[in-house]
C-alpha cells in the first residue's frame, strides 16, 4: 500500500532536507521537533540524576497521577545513538506515562561519537537495575517493571535485559520495542534496500550513525551491540515489537520478534502497513493507533503475574 495518506505531507517535508552525515552534527542537535499540541497534562514531571561510575545520568520522571505502586516504563528515545534527549521524546513520553497508566523514567544516556559503544549500552542497563531496586523512591512497584524505547533506545532496552540475564538478575515485566535497530551493519537487502532512499531514515544515514557508535567494526557482531546476534533468546520477558512498512529497519525488527517467539518468548509482532521509522507519536491517526496498541500491551504485561 502508499504511505498512509496523513503521514504523506510529513514524510514530504522530513525528505526535504539534506542527508544527516551532510548536517554539522552541534547543527542537528539543537533542532528539537515542534510540540504536535500543548503538553499532555500530568501529576508531575522531574528531572533528577542518577549517580554512575562514569559521572551523572541524568533522567527524567513522568507520574500520571498521585499515587504509589504504580507500574513503571524506562524508556530510552531513538536517534542513532548520536541524536535525541529527554526534550525530543518528551511529548512520547508523557502520552505512554497518561495512555498506560504508569510512571516512565525517561533516560537521557551518553551520546556517540563522544561516547561510543558500549557507554549507551551501560548507561541503559545502570538505568534498569536502578528502577528495579528503587522504584519505590519515584512512587513505583520494583515487580512491575517494563523496559522500552524507539529505534536505538530500542536497541537499548533489548540490550539490557540481555545482558541482566547473562548476570542471573532480577528481570522487568517485558521489553516494548518501537522499530528496534537489532542488527547493526546489517546486510543491504531486503527492507534496508527496498526502504533504504525516500522514507526518511535512509540507510547512508544507518551507516553514519554506527560509524559514530561503533569502536571498530567488529562492535558490530556482539550481542550487546547487535541483540539478535545473541545466540540464545530463551527465558527473556515477553515484547511487544513494532515495525513499519517502509521503514529500512523492518526486517531487522522482525527477525527480532521471530527469533524471541522462537526461543519461546511470549511476543506481539506488529507492523503497521503505510507507516515509515519515526511515525510512532505524531499527531495523525495511524501514529495513534500505533501508541495505543502499545499502550495496550503496557498495561497487559504489568498486569501479568506469569511474565
Amino acid at each position: 500500500m502508499p504511505v498512509d495518506a496523513e503521514l504523506q505531507p510529513i514524510l514530504a517535508l522530513m525528505n526535504s532536507g539534506p542527508p544527516l552525515r551532510e548536517v554539522p552534527l552541534e547543527q542537528l542537535r539543537q533542532f528539537t521537533p515542534a510540540p504536535a499540541g500543548p503538553p499532555v497534562p500530568l501529576e508531575s514531571v522531574t528531572d533528577r540524576t542518577l549517580p554512575t561510575a562514569a559521572g551523572e545520568l541524568p533522567v527524567r520522571i513522568y507520574a500520571p497521577r498521585a499515587a504509589t505502586g504504580l507500574p513503571v516504563l524506562v524508556y530510552f528515545h531513538g536517534g542513532g545513538f548520536v541524536l535525541g534527549s529527554l526534550d525530543s521524546h518528551d511529548g512520547v513520553a508523557r502520552r505512554l506515562a497518561l495512555d498506560a497508566d504508569c510512571i516512565v523514567v525517561s533516560v537521557d544516556y551518553r551520546l556517540a561519537p563522544e561516547h561510543r559503544f558500549p557507554a549507551a549500552a551501560d548507561d541503559a542497563l545502570h538505568a534498569v537495575r536502578w528502577v528495579l531496586e528503587h522504584a519505590g523512591e519515584v512512587g513505583g512497584d520494583a515487580r512491575r517493571v517494563v523496559v522500552g524505547g524507539d529505534s536505538a533506545g530500542a536497541n537499548l532496552a533489548a540490550v539490557s535485559v540481555l545482558r541482566l540475564r547473562e548476570g542471573g538478575a532480577a528481570l522487568p515485566r517485558g521489553q516494548l520495542l518501537i522499530y528496534p535497530v537489532t542488527h547493526l551493519r546489517s546486510p543491504l537487502e531486503g527492507s534496508m534496500l527496498e526502504n533504504g532512499d525516500g522514507y526518511f531514515l535512509r540507510a547512508i544515514d544507518m551507516q553514519w550513525f554506527e560509524d559514530m557508535y561503533l569502536q571498530s567494526p567488529a562492535d558490530a557482531a556482539h550481542p550487546h551491540a547487535s541483540p539478535l546476534l545473541a545466540k540464545d533468546l530463551r527465558g527473556l520477558p515477553s515484547a511487544f515489537v513494532l515495525t513499519a512498512e517502509f521503514d529500512p529497519l523492518r526486517d531487522q525488527g522482525a527477525a527480532y520478534a521471530a527469533r524471541l517467539a522462537a526461543a519461546g518468548v511470549p511476543c506481539v509482532h506488529s507492523d503497521y502497513p503505510g507507516a515509515f521509522h519515526g511515525f510512532f507519536g505524531m499527531p495523525v491517526g495511524i501514529s495513534q493507533r500505533a501508541v495505543a496498541e502499545a499502550c495496550g500491551w503496557l498495561k497487559t504485561a504489568f498486569a501479568d503475574t506469569q511474565s
